[in-house]
């Protein structure tokens, strides 16, 4: 925490509108990815201690000012670190939401912009609410000051100095969008859901307070809590299966009489530690899992699009990437977990074999079908009650 930072400064308010940990106080910590020109702004969010970043990005303009992808909370320190890039490099000029469907991104945008009045939001396309679909300044939005993003982006005012693809997937019930926005100067390729990485080691902002690490590093309730770096490592890779697949092959979970007995016997029966209730059961094989999730790092579409989003137009998202990649670009900047991403745009397009029949040769395995069982049965459950339309064929 900055030496001035105050409890209020992490004050989030609004987390009522989506209750997720760490609730309504969360810290932000800002790095400088490269040097006078961008920035990432990292916040925590999770589940029941499955905890993972959420990120932001700052790019600074050539005529000076800023452009801000995917707002987070604005607390009274993440305001401040901003401003202080405002002092130095000029006021916040445009503001992107750049996904349709993300509300953990989403909710934010009307209560940053709000902050810097002078900037004009730019949204991705078929934005929709839920269970109503409301006006967009009912969600937030300024009203003056926010529009949809050009089809075009050399229509856009930073169109000289960005381009932009908009994925933009119609799913029935409301849309799927994902806006990759290059920064041609520095070559940084910023995402927001589609690709993913997994840094071995626990984000630093998830070392500050290991509690969520310590949690999910021991096999049983009635097992103590030890803060070592092998117990950090170990919880961050278990939060990471929870994060991508749900309910990963190598976790059982308890029944309830069985989870209210082993309470009963758990060490710390706290309420930050859910009154003892511990229900995960790892068999083993749970570190191969993990290992092969990771495969040193290599960037890889998260499961859970793989199975219920992008399964739904295959070909629309294959010409999507195939776009991006033809792009200069040797980084990527997602909204989650690992970043930057040294890689390439061949490495980018690689990602997207798994909605291939016969994908290119590639030395990165698929992931374990395996582990997918949770999520295959929960597109089942969503197809049979018509949330879903069942998944097309690969290309």
């Amino acid at each position: 925490m900055h030496s001035s930072t105050q409890p209020q400064d992490l004050a989030w308010q609004f987390w009522l509108a989506l209750p997720l940990y760490p609730f309504g106080k969360r810290r932000t910590l800002c790095t400088e990815v490269v040097k006078n020109t961008i920035w990432t702004f990292d916040q925590l969010q999770g589940f029941f201690y499955a905890v993972v970043t959420i990120r932001m990005t700052v790019v600074k303009l050539s005529a000076g000012g800023l452009l801000i992808y995917a707002p987070v909370a604005p607390t009274k320190e993440c305001i401040r670190m901003v401003s202080e890039l405002v002092e130095k490099y000029g006021d916040v000029k445009y503001i992107i939401l750049p996904t349709s469907s993300g509300l953990e991104h989403k909710i934010f945008v009307g209560p940053f912009a709000r902050c810097f009045p002078q900037a004009q939001v730019f949204l991705a396309p078929n934005q929709w609410s839920f269970p109503l679909n409301l006006p967009l300044s009912w969600l937030g939005f300024p009203r003056k000051l926010t529009q949809v993003l050009p089809e075009n982006s050399k229509q856009a005012p930073f169109g000289a100095e960005f381009d932009y693809a908009v994925l933009d997937l119609d799913l029935g019930k409301g849309s799927f969008a994902e806006v990759a926005l290059l920064h041609k100067r520095s070559r940084t390729l910023l995402l927001t859901d589609s690709i993913i990485s997994i840094p071995e080691e626990p984000p630093a902002l998830l070392q500050l307070d290991p509690y969520p690490l310590l949690f999910h590093a021991r096999d049983s309730g009635d097992e103590a809590m030890e803060d070592t770096p092998a117990n950090r490592r170990k919880g961050w890779q278990r939060i990471c299966l929870f994060a991508i697949y749900f309910r990963p092959r190598a976790v059982e979970t308890a029944g309830l009489v069985q989870m209210c007995r082993d309470a009963a016997k758990a060490k710390e029966r706290s309420r930050q530690a859910y009154f003892g209730l511990y229900p995960f059961r790892w068999q083993a094989g749970w570190q191969q899992s993990f290992d092969m999730l990771r495969s040193n790092g290599r960037p890889f579409v998260a499961p859970i699009l793989q199975t219920l989003i992008f399964s739904q137009a295959p070909q629309q998202v294959l010409d999507w990437a195939d776009k991006v990649a033809t792009w200069d670009f040797g980084r990527i900047i997602s909204c989650h977990l690992d970043a930057p991403i040294a890689t390439t745009p061949y490495e980018f397009r690689q990602a997207f074999a798994c909605l291939e029949q016969n994908p290119r040769p590639s030395q990165n395995a698929p992931l374990p079908e395996e582990d997918f069982g949770f999520l295959r049965q929960l597109e089942t459950f969503l197809v049979k009650y018509g949330v879903a339309t069942p998944a097309k064929e690969k290309v």
